[in-house]
């Protein structure tokens, strides 16, 4: 097969949403539909439970998902790339990183609470990116707004024109099943034993009478009432707006009981867009070029218990990557030879040996490879900076053991590098770290990952600051002020309240504080 045919043959999506919007439930039924799993974990929480994306200890035991996750299926001779991401807020670093990777999203919402907080933050960064999105409206198992209300809400809420591809009959426990537009066809769905199995499905002709039978008067004749205003009112799918992010198309169903999940999957392989090329500093790479190009976007420390090794998740922009090749590594000038090179299902790896513009794949990372990274078979080149956050809680890492342990130590580099923290050192440059994070959950998880994966019990002895801002310029703020070091050795100044921040950025004359840190180069 040409290199061009396996760039048509793939797609790479994300799935984004608000926590408890079902994304997690929504990655393992498509893996379900797609053949990759026979039955689908249970994904409510608890020591029981287990889904393939939620694969670390903490997920597992509430629910939640707090890193990235990668996995490759085939369906109908289409290779999709599924980024699953963090679904709860505090970990939006780790999220738009993987947003950096992927050609679209899908934008799952609650049918019973519309657009929330989470999505309105991740849709804006799909948007400044370019990524044409796709819409899930998730829980019609559940009471529900009326499909009208949720499309409008998305209008107003996200200034992106919604239109339905299928539509929905009821919900809660009233949910008939959805409606078609292109095939005019109505699907209707039976449950199966705890819904870990494939929805059976009913497609019939909207017009049939047992259709009328099944839906009963009066459900068939709201459908009927809402048919015609679909058909007359709201706009007809046209993919070039869509690909330009005017419009999203939107699906409705059930995660949850498995309906309406392999309709919007047969959906997603002709309306996901190929592998798209990226701006780089030495110009725009297409994918079709037989140059091999990718980067780092993503790194991931003791994925599987009987490694207990670092990966690095790579996106392949262009070209073939072929097991034992050797490329550049631009930001250390070195060449590598790629000899371990693995496709990722969850937690679970195998050994490749190509793979092709779309694809992420791990690599082993002895250490050599950040996030940002790139590797090239050509010319040397960066990409667009990655986005981190400043961090609005404060702690010292201390031993239990009260030994700074070479296990300590490496914990502390890997979960820093892998994103879980923040590590910061201060002026003194003592041996106890600082550790910083967005939000509490962060800090819970470092803990929870130092115990399980390092077998280092650590205290964390919060510090007063709830502020911080990187320094870009030579003058410093006055005295009183605490001046940290982050990874890269560039100043961050932490600060004790809002007002105190505005103080010194006001009354000091030639400071500049970013929220980011600028990018040398």
């Amino acid at each position: 097969m040409s290199l061009n045919e396996e760039i048509q043959r793939r797609r790479t999506l994300a799935i984004i949403s608000h926590p408890d919007a079902g994304k997690t439930t929504l990655t393992e039924k498509l893996l379900l539909y797609s053949g990759a799993i026979r039955k689908a974990g249970a994904v409510t929480g608890g020591k029981h439970s287990s889904t393939t994306s939620d694969w670390m200890a903490i997920e597992q035991q509430r629910g939640i998902s707090v890193s990235s996750s990668a996995m490759r299926v085939e369906y109908d001779g289409v290779l999709l790339n599924i980024l699953d991401t963090p679904g709860h807020q505090d970990f939006s670093e780790d999220t738009y990183r993987t947003l950096m990777a992927v050609d679209c999203a899908i934008m799952l919402i609650d049918a019973g609470k519309g657009v929330e907080e989470q999505t309105i933050k991740l849709f804006k960064v799909c948007r400044d990116r370019g990524i044409p999105i796709i819409t899930f409206v998730n829980k019609m198992d559940r009471p529900a707004l009326s499909p009208f209300e949720v499309m409008d809400n998305v209008e107003k809420v996200l200034g992106i024109v919604p239109v339905p591809l299928t539509f929905p009959i009821g919900d809660g426990s009233e949910f008939r099943g959805v409606y078609e537009r292109e095939t005019r066809q109505f699907h209707s769905f039976e449950r199966t034993a705890g819904n870990a199995y494939k929805a059976p499905v009913t497609i019939q002709d909207i017009n049939d009478n047992s259709v009328k039978e099944r839906l009963g008067e009066t459900y068939h004749k709201q459908l009927v009432e809402d048919l015609e205003l679909i058909e007359h009112v709201l706009p007809q799918f046209n993919r070039e707006d869509f690909l330009k992010e005017k419009i999203t198309p939107v699906f409705f169903g059930s995660a949850i009981t498995n309906f309406g999940v392999e309709n919007f999957l047969q959906h997603l392989l002709t309306l996901a867009p190929t592998p798209q090329g990226m701006p780089t500093s030495a110009g725009f790479v297409e994918p079709e070029s037989p140059v091999f190009t990718g980067f780092m976007y993503k790194m991931q420390a003791n994925m599987n218990k009987a490694h207990r090794d670092r990966i690095s998740f790579f996106r392949i922009i262009s070209g073939k990557f072929e097991r034992g090749m050797t490329a550049k590594h631009p930001r250390t000038g070195k060449e590598v030879k790629l000899n371990y090179p693995f496709q990722i299902f969850g937690q679970d790896r195998d050994i490749i040996d190509e793979a092709f513009p779309g694809d992420v794949i791990g690599l082993s990372n002895p250490g050599t490879f950040r996030v940002g990274d790139t590797l090239t078979t050509g010319d040397e080149f960066s990409i667009p900076q990655f986005p981190r956050f400043a961090p609005e809680i404060f702690a010292k890492v201390l031993p239990k053991s009260g030994s700074f342990s070479k296990g300590f130590r490496k914990g502390i580099e890997q979960l820093g590098e892998e994103g879980v923290i923040q590590i910061f050192q201060d002026s003194h440059r003592s041996p106890t770290p600082l550790v910083a994070a967005v939000g509490e959950l962060q800090l819970q998880v470092f803990q929870a990952r130092m115990e399980s994966e390092y077998n280092e019990i650590i205290n964390l002895e919060r510090l007063p600051f709830t502020r911080s801002r990187w320094i870009g310029s030579s003058v410093m703020p006055g005295a009183g002020i605490t001046i940290a070091y982050d990874d890269q050795n560039r100043p961050v100044a932490l600060f004790k309240s809002e007002w105190e921040l505005t103080y010194h950025a006001q009354r000091t004359e030639g400071l500049v504080l970013l929220e980011t840190p600028k990018v040398e180069g």
